[in-house]
């Protein structure tokens, strides 16, 4: 399944066309996972979670693992936020949740004794720092007690850091702790947008942080912006890009803004008249495109640029990228084991999720359960279209070839249903589609979710349901 065409070494930029784009963008899933989170069902629980690392043991499965660890907490609301979060200055709080956290870490540790090689570790949020250096001194002694660390060099070991949250010495600090890598959140430069989603942040305290992740030796330095914010226009997004670009980060992730209030409250504190309108939307998204591109970043995919020599580029050259809940990897073969409320883990053909509460999440630890709420169990048809999707998502291509010899299918009767769907979106020049592959066109890049819901069997069983999902541009 890693087999790339001959174009695809060639990695051709992203292609903007605006009619297209218009025409096209509708909701549609992410697919950080296949099948998406919203068809987890409360009937997979803890025993079937145990069933899957079991499953791991019975093969043999000696592949390292992947580490993510929730921590929700955060001092201020920032008005865009959609995370899983705590907004709380009250300290105790994560004094708690720390200990209960270690608990946690401790059963799943329990559960993966003998193939427990860890080669990549992400903490997100909340805001991680959150943590003093002391809890975060304990829980990553807590993570190295019960999982074994591949070397740094090897391994890929990030935290997600607000930098109003922190100063040099605690970044010399993080990178002492062990870990190499660094995703900054900026979302946008200028003073008005701050001001408009409640995050004020000078630009020489950002660059103070990327400069001392530099001094610390971090392998690698992302910056998290955001377009369709209020107040934002193609004027102040192209001061701000000025800007990262000058701060030259190894990878840049550009997310659209999905206003939707009425399922996270943050949002609700934002004037529906200060939001740009889709047609500006659109003519920012193609401003950093164009911008990037020109600064000799790679268009990884979905909102991701990397330099040409970040591991994620050679990874995506190399036919090695892999999605999942934390965005794009390079660790493909890695089970996905999370700890954390809301946290998601992807273990064998299964996804399971946490509890989304601090309440429910302390009751199940204290019942000496792991705090699952609901997962799913992956069928062969599940795992075949995850395999095409993770494909079209990570390399742009699907070798038709590959994926018969991966799978008892035969792939044009298998998915001829599906086949007829495309042929109308190669007619509109997103992709080729021969009988050897199918390869999404520069300018079909951005729309690739748009090729991906095609083979979506659960989208396509949910047709009656309202749809939850951002644009797909």
């Amino acid at each position: 399944m890693s087999v790339l065409s001959p174009s695809a070494l060639a990695c051709p930029a992203v292609e903007f066309d605006a009619a297209l784009i218009g025409r096209m963008s509708l909701q549609g899933p992410r697919y950080t996972s296949y099948p998406t989170a919203d068809r987890f069902s409360e009937s997979f629980d803890y025993g079937d979670y145990l069933e899957a690392v079991a499953g791991l043991r019975a093969r043999n499965k000696a592949n390292p693992l992947s580490l993510y660890v929730h921590i929700p907490f955060c001092d201020t609301v920032c008005y865009y936020c959609a995370c899983n979060k705590i907004v709380t200055r009250d300290r105790e709080k994560a004094t708690t949740y720390l200990d209960y956290l270690k608990r946690e870490i401790a059963m799943q540790g329990q559960q993966f004794v003998g193939i427990n090689e860890v080669s990549q570790l992400h903490l997100g949020g909340g805001t991680p720092t959150y943590f003093s250096d002391a809890q975060m001194d304990e829980l990553l002694l807590t993570l190295r007690r019960w999982f074994r660390f591949a070397p740094d060099a090897e391994g890929e070991y990030a935290i997600e850091v607000d930098p109003r949250s922190v100063d040099a010495a605690r970044i010399a600090r993080l990178r002492e702790q062990g870990f190499n890598r660094i995703s900054l959140g900026v979302q946008d430069f200028d003073d008005r947008v701050q001001r408009a989603v409640n995050r004020i942040q000078p630009e020489s305290e950002t660059r103070a942080m990327i400069d001392a992740a530099r001094a610390a030796g971090f392998r690698s330095i992302n910056i998290d912006l955001i377009y369709g914010l209020p107040l934002q226009s193609t004027v102040t997004m192209a001061a701000t890009l000025d800007k990262v670009v000058a701060a030259a980060p190894d990878r840049i992730s550009i997310y659209n803004y999905a206003h939707l209030p009425h399922l996270f409250k943050p949002q609700r504190r934002i004037a529906d008249a200060d939001l740009p309108s889709p047609e500006e939307k659109l003519r920012m998204l193609s401003l950093c495109i164009e911008r990037l591109q020109e600064a000799g970043y790679v268009y990884i995919g979905m909102d991701h640029f990397a330099r040409p020599d970040d591991e994620l580029a050679i990874a995506q050259r190399q036919g090695r990228l892999h999605r999942n809940f934390q965005g794009y990897s390079t660790h493909a073969d890695a089970d996905l084991v999370s700890c954390g409320v809301s946290a998601i883990s992807a273990v064998g053909a299964t996804y399971s999720q946490n509890v989304k509460t601090l309440d429910a999440y302390y009751s199940l630890l204290d019942s000496h359960r792991l705090p699952i709420a609901r997962g799913i169990r992956l069928s062969m048809d599940d795992v075949l279209r995850r395999s095409i999707i993770q494909m079209l998502m990570c390399n742009f291509e699907l070798s038709i070839a590959a994926l018969q010899q991966a799978y008892p299918i035969e792939f044009r009767s298998y998915f001829a249903a599906e086949l007829e769907q495309l042929e109308t979106m190669r007619e509109d020049g997103l992709l080729t589609l021969d009988d050897e592959w199918i390869t999404i066109s520069a300018r079909g890049r951005l729309l690739v979710r748009n090729v991906c819901m095609v083979f979506d069997r659960h989208l396509r069983n949910r047709s009656a349901e309202p749809l939850r999902y951002s644009r797909t541009i």
